[in-house]
Formats: structure tokens, sequence, C-alpha cells
């Protein structure tokens, strides 16, 4: 009996995910989705969704992060230029590439989880990740001298609601977000100022 529950947990667990991606990508906000409406389109009880990811923060983040698995997989084993065998002046840009084309490809869905919750977006698990790798990278350049606040730095530059700001209703299209995002990593990564 334990093993059936358990296939039917995972099974649960997918089909709420597939629901609310799909009624995330149909809405214009994410505010204007419930977890009712999630349960109701995944043919499950409001207390089961509840049970499997506590609340509706615990939505997002775990549709953030189902959505956000190939990439992770792609700078944790994969190859250049996120993987962990390219030379860090290359990777810090790719990776940032990476993290920028994610929040552009799920716009609604980013800024929910960076603006929901009432907490600090910098406490966020998925922030300290991306933060704790681009630190890490950066420590191996050499003369760069303060790599923790550079990843904030540069990180800041991919926030949901200034890349929302940007793609949205500036209209800065996608090749120039990149383009102007390379460049401003690029330079960041040339020019460490001396420490005061």
């Amino acid at each position: 009996m334990p093993e059936r529950n358990r296939k039917d947990a995972i099974r649960n667990r997918e089909a709420v995910l597939a629901a609310a991606d799909a009624l995330f990508a149909r809405h214009e906000s994410p505010e204007d989705v419930t977890m009712a409406d999630v349960a109701a389109a995944a043919g499950v009880g409001k207390g089961t969704l509840f049970r499997a990811f506590g609340d509706r923060a615990g939505l997002l983040r775990a549709l953030y992060e189902a959505r956000l698995e190939p990439i992770r997989e792609a700078v944790e084993t994969g190859p250049p230029p996120l993987g962990p065998a390219t030379p860090p002046q290359d990777r810090v840009p790719a990776l940032l590439d990476a993290v920028l084309c994610f929040k552009l490809d799920n716009r609604r869905l980013a800024l929910a989880l960076e603006e929901g919750g009432g907490k600090s977006p910098y406490r966020a698990e998925h922030y300290e990740r991306w933060h704790r790798l681009l630190r890490t990278v950066l420590e191996r350049i050499p003369g760069l001298t303060d790599s923790d606040f550079t990843a904030h730095a540069l990180l800041a530059a991919t926030r949901a609601d200034l890349v929302e700001h940007l793609a949205g209703k500036e209209g800065v299209s996608r090749e120039r977000l990149r383009a102007q995002l390379a460049n401003y990593a690029t330079r960041s990564l040339a020019s460490d100022p001396p420490q005061r």
C-alpha cells in the first residue's frame, strides 16, 4: 500500500505542476490564479494541494524549480559555456544570460516568486543558489577583489521586476537585453576598482 500511495503522490504532484503551469501561462497576472483553480484543473482536492506544497508560495517555488531543472543540470554537469569546465571569464556572462533568458521566458512566474512571500528576494533559495554559484566562479578570476558584492550586483541586473520593466514596459528586445547584459558583465569583470 505505501508504494501505491507514493505513486499517487507523484502523479498528483505532476498533475498539479502541469495544471499550474498551464494556468499561469494563460493569465496576465499570477495573482489571478487561485489555489482552488489549480486544484480543480489538476483534478485534486485543495487539501492535497496544500499538503504537497504548503501554500501558494510553495507551489510557485516548485513550479519555478521544475522549469529551472534543465538549466541547473547544464550548470552542474553540462558542457561550456554553462558547465563547470568553462573558464570563469566566459562562464559568468553565460550564467547571467541563462538567468535572464529564463526570466524572460517565465516573466510572470519569476515576478510572482520574487515579489511574493513577504520576505526579501535575496533570502530566497533560488537567489542564494545563483549568488553562491556566481560568487564561487568570480573567486576564480585573478584580480577580482570582491566576488560577493560583484555577484549581487550582476544578479541585480536580472531581477524579475527589472526584466519586466525593460522588456514589458520599455519594449527592449530580448536580443538587446542579452547583449546589454553581456556587455555589462564583461565590463564588470574587467574593471574591479581598487579598495578604499
